[in-house]
């Protein structure tokens, strides 16, 4: 069978010539359906793909062993599943679902190798004030309380 360790060595021996790009996951079926997710700072481009996918192909021999082999780069709208994920969107609008359950909208500030630290608007009372008033306040968030998080997609 094929495995994963064989799989990644040949993706890490090609991503390496693009400074930016990391593996977000490998998995291999039983019935060896290789699926590869790569991402990059930058841009993961189809190409980049694509010859990815040729220098798989070529390390591997299907008369020895058959499988079928997709390759892609992370979707927009996938939860992140590697911190690197977490680092690329310094600075964006994300959406967190915690353990509990709780839905939160923020602004992804920071990441560390435990958690995140993040910007939300919330309501407030103000002294003084009838109406509550929005405020951003920051929040850190352990990745142990974190069930999925993904980029808030806006069009302009």
């Amino acid at each position: 069978m094929i495995s994963k360790q064989e799989i990644e060595g040949f993706v890490n021996e090609v991503i390496d010539k693009y400074n930016d790009a990391f593996i977000v996951n490998i998995s291999i079926s039983s019935s060896n359906e290789i699926k590869v997710i790569v991402d990059s700072y930058e841009t993961f481009s189809i190409s980049n793909c694509i010859k990815l996918s040729k220098y798989i192909e070529s390390k591997l021999n299907r008369d020895i062993e058959d499988y079928a082999l997709e390759v892609s780069s992370a979707g927009l709208s996938e939860s992140f599943l590697v911190i690197e994920q977490y680092k690329k969107n310094i600075g964006n609008d994300i959406e967190i679902i915690t353990k509990e359950g709780k839905k939160l909208n923020a602004t992804l500030l920071s990441v560390s190798n435990n958690g995140i630290e993040f910007e939300q608007e919330i309501k407030v009372s103000i002294d003084g004030k009838k109406k509550k008033q929005i405020i951003n306040k920051k929040f850190k968030l352990d990745f142990d309380n974190i069930k999925s998080t993904k980029v808030i997609i806006k069009f302009k």
